[in-house]
């Protein structure tokens, strides 16, 4: 008996060779609509599948494949006689191979977020999944292709005779996981459509993650690792393409992520911003006139640190600046763009990765992996900063705009965190600390004589003055934290007794 394929693909990518190698091997092949007309084109003999369900396509091809004659032939179990015997009564053939891809509903979301709603559900395939879940359910006698990845695999094993068992349990699997990631898709957008915040933390949530990329190894070297991102949403290398270097380790992503959230903050400044990251705490971050003044400020923040960071800028690298970043061990360097000279510079130097992207675009939440689960979060933002209030002193202008930059970069830095900034640019971070004033002190330690004059960012409140105390005799001239600790009055006064002014902002920034 002549074997038979049924292939119907929404992705056209080498299907026509795949449909000739199995026109060749025998195969009739039949098929739908658009890949059927394709097929047809390319002088390949084909069935439409009308032919073979006696009836037509109907809806605009919304319905073609739900029909007894191909599910039947489909599900069909040829180890059970009783079934095969059914199969002969109603006059339809096994199907031997189907081989179907889905509408790109996920693709079209991350190309269209603000994608219409009777667009986005055209793009919900229903015949695909059906027939990718029956063919892959009766395995043992089918063999189901869900994707172009595998058809010279396919090909090349049905070229002997049926394929084996196990390529057929192992696309089963590849079809089964391709039908969840869909579904999960589908229904994390359909939550997002329903009205009201209920489904902003549901009952259970769905998440489906895709392997982006293996890394070149763990937080550690006998560590293991791979990237995974969340199907049809932005993330962390989205629009991101690497120029040059070597391949990116667990650290090195962890790094990156860190570097690009205090870009993206400083990035609404207007002004050319570098940060740079050192174990996923920026060690040093500027605005300034140009990038590599912010550069160069940025780096003279922590010099010592900065060896082997991540350098993040929101500007183009020239042949110059390149030859300065150069000149410090770098293990990744990101920037909206390379020129020709700074791309020859780093020719010399392969074991940095050069990554070009522009702002990072953050999704509405963030989480964090615990044992056995995760914690899920609004992703954190910088709040407006027309609510804060001046409560010691009063800051001058030049002061103020060193608080809110101050600000900004201390929402990324491990708390308990505390950072230190004087025209633009840190001179001082103290970070991750067990108690503030520790972190005071850090932060100091690092600056040396650059805190006199400087202002100071704390993520939370000061719960009692010896941290203002320890900044004040440091040199710090004005400090911004949120306030709410029940001394409050204690940590005003005491700024207020050095001179030194204070805002409060109502809101803290821990970051764990």
């Amino acid at each position: 008996m002549k074997r038979r394929a049924l292939v119907s693909v929404s992705d056209k990518t080498g299907v026509v060779d795949f449909v000739r190698g199995l026109s060749e091997l025998g195969f009739e092949v039949i098929s739908t609509g658009g890949t059927a007309r394709e097929i047809s084109a390319s002088g390949v003999e084909v069935t439409p599948v009308e032919r073979v369900t006696g009836s037509p396509e109907i809806l605009g091809g919304r319905v073609k494949t739900l029909h007894p004659r191909i599910h039947g032939g489909i599900l069909a179990d040829l180890e059970d006689p009783d079934q095969v015997m059914e199969l002969a009564e109603h006059g339809i053939g096994p199907v031997d191979l189907v081989c179907v891809n889905l509408y790109p509903f996920e693709r079209t979301l991350v190309e269209s977020p603000d994608l219409d709603e009777k667009e986005a559900i055209e793009q919900i395939d229903v015949g695909g999944p059906a027939m990718l879940r029956a063919a892959a359910k009766n395995f043992r006698s089918v063999t189901v292709v869900p994707g172009p990845e595998f058809y010279e695999e396919v090909l090349s094993e049905v070229a002997r005779g049926p394929a084996s068992e196990a390529l057929r349990r192992k696309l089963a699997l590849a079809a089964f996981r391709r039908t969840a990631l869909y579904d999960a898709a589908i229904s994390g957008w359909l939550a997002g459509q329903v009205e009201g915040g209920e489904e902003s933390f549901p009952e259970r949530r769905l998440a489906v993650y895709e392997k982006e990329l293996p890394l070149r190894y763990g937080e550690n070297p006998h560590q293991s690792a791979a990237y995974y991102t969340v199907a049809g949403e932005q993330h962390l290398l989205s629009d991101v393409e690497k120029l040059a270097g070597k391949e990116l380790s667990f650290n090195n992503l962890h790094d990156v992520d860190a570097a690009r959230s205090v870009l993206a903050d400083l990035d609404e400044t207007g002004r050319p911003a570098a940060v740079i990251v050192k174990h996923a705490n920026p060690c040093g971050a500027a605005v300034a006139g140009d990038i590599e003044a912010a550069y160069a400020r940025a780096l003279a923040s922590d010099p010592t640190s900065a060896f082997g960071g991540i350098v993040a800028l929101n500007r183009p690298v020239g042949g110059d600046l390149a030859g300065e970043i150069s000149k410090v061990f770098t293990e990744v360097l990101l920037a909206p763009g390379f020129t020709p000279e700074a791309r020859e510079v780093f020719a010399a130097r392969p074991n940095v990765a050069l990554l070009q992207a522009g702002t990072l675009v953050r999704s509405a939440f963030a989480s964090k992996p615990v044992t056995g689960g995760l914690l899920l979060q609004e992703t954190d933002r910088v709040e407006d900063a027309a609510g804060y209030e001046t409560v010691s002193g009063e800051p001058s202008e030049g002061q103020m705009e060193d608080l809110l930059f101050a600000w900004r970069v201390a929402k990324s830095v491990k708390s308990n965190a505390i950072v230190l900034a004087r025209d633009g640019a840190t001179v001082g971070v103290g970070a991750g600390q067990m108690s503030r004033v520790e972190a005071a002190g850090i932060a100091v330690q690092k600056a040396g004589e650059r805190s006199r004059g400087a202002v100071a960012a704390s993520d939370a409140f000061f719960p009692f003055a010896d941290g203002v105390d320890s900044l004040a005799e440091a040199g710090v001239s004005a400090i911004i934290q949120p306030g709410g600790s029940k001394r409050d009055a204690e940590v005003v006064e005491a700024a207020g007794r050095e001179g030194v002014a204070m805002v409060l902002t109502g809101r803290r920034h821990f970051l764990h």
